[in-house]
């Protein structure tokens, strides 16, 4: 006798025998003959006796198929065979529109869902077929129910779910120095370690490009001018000896003379050992920009993932003070001005500058021109991103001016926004850990279902159970992932699990990763703070003091719940502010079907990224920053903060510097400015002017805008997704006249 039934997502359900009549009932009706309760009553009852206890959805109709074909009416055998058939249609016919959508390289939101990936090459379409292939059969196999669930519901997504049952890792901050001193080994041949900046800088490419091939996230350099500074001084020492060869004489003593700067001079008026000197300076800070502009062509042009899309990289630098890793950021920052190929803005890597007091930050700071010249980059190219070192959250008491690895505790992040610092299983770093995986919560579609409660109080606090609920789910889920995540073995990830992840060089081939996963981080995302606030009060946090409030206690609560399931699963858990590209739209599409157009909150074609004041409410950039500042301690898995700024940046570095004042002064972690950059697309020139129209290099017409997406740039819009369009035209600038006075001396 039947008593429970296995469908084809793999749920197990109690057997209902309603269901049978139903089915059989249907096909009788589309036949001459009509309906007979009394067949359809006995092919029921006989199938539900003798079947086994537990039958497939699949089983069961084919008993049925039997039972009718034994009977006499072989018309509804038919009609009941051809319904099968078209159900079995209608379920493989999503797959084969994506596919046909692929096929056809039609623009859309599938083909779209990664600005930085082109679908439409053949290594890019064999990716998109790759991953709507497998995501349903995460949903049907890898999930909980209650995780099923709440993705079918909208109430949750899963991030980079298609790599879901690969066990590959998010994310990770590269040890760089374990890569140029020992060399590594990622395929047939070995990496010798670097003797030369040219060989480090080419290895650090390597090293980025391998493990992205590893994992499914983004790569990033914590401290790039640390690692890459040793081989400025080998490279000198080797240009001292080339004139020693020249000259026939014995230079040694310049080999380790501490040096304040490398900047090139003339040679005039130079003799003897200061002419020596001087020249080799002048052939090192040639070669290490030729370096730096290698590093950043490779990065835009090397692809990874079967070749369909470069590397998503990242490097952290500004607080190395000595001569050579302040030769290493002043030559990354040049060729960042001069850009690449025809003087494009370089896309990757996004570049961070690590913001220090009493190291770069104020004028007696022995970096502070290298400050000064990171704004003025940012102001024509966008990045650098500024990363508060200073804000309380990214500090900690290790870390020591005169230390020469202070770095080791310095945080870093990825230039999307990830964050990884604090550690419950080891030290308080960024180094060799990365982001394990993360998921969001649609807290959106929350909000709106307690819209009909009238009573304020009890409509946010059936919310908060709501979102107590979804927290819940959350947190098991990404332990779920976890486990299956750390049955991989370390021969899954060559390099990852070789030289890179804090612990694992101390792990055989054929061990597990287990033991020391545990050292990276959970993430628990949200999105569209804001349309929850409209949907529970009416307003958003920009605009309203009591939404604000609200807009804490829920985030402030999302932190509270995290701690615990720390406790509880003994992970390191985190907030993250959501950088959702694909999702902004996706969530949104689905909550406007259910639940109609609700003004502020579904009436556009995106939900605002997770706390940001919504990109089309007109502000000051003080009034956005203050309302943002106060999340960014509640967010440890990782947040940005934005300022929209018009027309040309380029001559105007001061503005760029009083974004940073704000961040400094109100406790903020990362952030930096978005302003207006236009770019032929046929011969890459690029300038700020207002709508252009015609390329005044070559007349081309093929203009575009150079933006940023969530948190890295794109160089084309033409792949940009509906929700992103729609969120980029709704961009509205923050600067005003004041916001270079602002922040005077005494209020820093």
């Amino acid at each position: 006798m039947i008593q429970t039934v296995v469908k084809r997502d793999g749920r197990i359900v109690g057997f209902n025998e309603q269901k049978i009549m139903a089915a059989i009932r249907k096909a009788m009706m589309h036949t001459d003959k009509g309906e007979d309760e009394r067949l359809l009553t006995t092919i029921t009852d006989r199938i539900a006796q003798r079947g086994a206890s537990q039958m497939t959805v699949e089983e069961i109709q084919d008993a049925v198929e039997l039972e009718l074909m034994k009977s006499a009416r072989k018309d509804v055998a038919q009609k009941y065979i051809a319904y099968r058939n078209q159900r079995s249609i209608a379920r493989k016919a999503k797959t084969r529109d994506i596919f046909l959508d692929i096929v056809n390289v039609k623009s859309n939101d599938i083909t779209r869902e990664n600005a930085n990936m082109n679908a439409d090459t053949p290594a890019g379409m064999m990716m998109k077929f790759a991953s709507e292939s497998t995501k349903p059969f995460v949903d049907d196999y890898l999930l909980s129910p209650e995780a099923r669930d709440a993705v079918r519901g909208n109430y949750l997504h899963i991030h980079d779910k298609d790599y879901y049952p690969t066990k590959s890792l998010t994310c990770v901050q590269h040890p760089l120095d374990n890569i140029l001193t020992c060399g590594f080994i990622a395929g047939h041949g070995a990496s010798r370690p670097a003797k030369r900046i040219e060989t480090a800088s080419v290895l650090a490419c390597i090293s980025l490009e391998c493990a992205q091939n590893e994992m499914h996230g983004g790569q990033a350099i914590p401290a790039f001018d640390f690692y890459l500074a040793p081989f400025v001084r080998l490279t000198y020492i080797e240009e001292v000896k080339a004139l020693e060869q020249l000259y026939g004489e014995d230079f040694t003593q310049l080999y380790d003379e501490p040096l304040m700067d490398y900047l090139r001079q003339p040679l005039d008026g130079l003799t003897g050992i200061d002419r020596v000197r001087q020249h080799a300076i002048n052939k090192t800070v040639g070669r290490v920009h030729q370096a730096m502009e290698a590093f950043i062509h490779n990065m835009n042009t090397i692809h990874s993932r079967g070749g369909n899309q470069v590397v998503f990289s990242s490097i952290n630098y500004g607080t190395d003070t000595s001569a050579e890793g302040r030769c290493v950021m002043r030559e990354i920052l040049l060729s960042t001005y001069e850009g690449v190929g025809s003087g494009e803005t370089a896309i990757f890597p996004i570049q961070i500058w690590k913001k220090k007091r009493g190291v770069n930050y104020l004028p007696e700071d022995r970096n502070f021109d290298l400050y000064q010249l990171a704004c003025k980059v940012t102001a024509r190219r966008f990045f650098p991103n500024f990363l508060n070192l200073d804000a309380t959250y990214n500090q900690t008491p290790e870390w020591r001016a005169d230390d020469p690895k202070r770095y080791l505790h310095e945080v870093a992040t990825m230039g999307c926004r990830t964050r990884v610092f604090e550690n419950r299983f080891g030290p308080k770093t960024s180094i060799g850990r990365g982001n394990l995986s993360f998921s969001t919560i649609n807290i959106v579609r929350l909000a709106i279902e307690c819209m009909d409660v009238k009573d304020k109080e009890q409509r946010i606090a059936q919310f908060m159970a709501k979102l107590d609920n979804m927290l819940e789910v959350t947190a098991k889920q990404l332990d779920d992932r976890f486990q299956f995540q750390k049955t991989a073995y370390v021969k899954q990830f060559p390099l990852l699990m070789k030289s890179l992840w804090i612990g694992a060089d101390k792990l055989g081939p054929n061990e597990t990763v287990e033991s020391v996963i545990n050292q990276g981080t959970l993430g628990i995302g949200f999105i569209g703070l804001a349309e929850c606030l409209v949907a529970l009060i009416g307003k958003h946090h920009g605009e309203s003091d009591e939404a604000q409030e609200l807009g804490l206690k829920i985030i402030g609560y999302m932190r509270q719940r995290i701690n615990e399931f720390s406790e509880r699963y003994h992970h390191n858990y985190s907030v993250l502010a959501t950088p959702a590209e694909g999702l902004a739209g996706r969530f949104t599409k689905r909550d406007r079907k259910d639940f109609g157009v609700i003004p502020g909150v579904t009436d556009r074609d995106y939900y605002t990224n997770s706390n940001h004041v919504p990109v089309y409410y007109k502000c000051s950039a003080r009034h956005k920053a203050e309302v943002e500042a106060p999340y960014h301690a509640l967010c440890g898995g990782g947040h940005i903060f934005y300022v929209e700024i018009d027309g040309d940046a380029t001559h105007n570095p001061q503005v760029i510097m009083s974004v940073v004042d704000m961040m400094d002064r109100l406790n903020m972690g990362y952030g930096s400015v978005n302003h207006n950059r236009n770019r032929c697309m046929d011969c890459g020139y690029e300038n700020a002017q207002p709508d252009l129209k015609e390329c005044p290099r070559c007349g081309s017409k093929n203009i575009d805008r150079l933006q940023r997406i969530t948190g890295y740039l794109v160089g084309t819009t033409d792949r940009w997704n509906s929700g992103k369009l729609a969120e980029l035209n709704d961009r509205v600038t923050h600067i005003d006249d004041g916001l270079q006075t602002l922040f005077t001396d005494e209020n820093l």
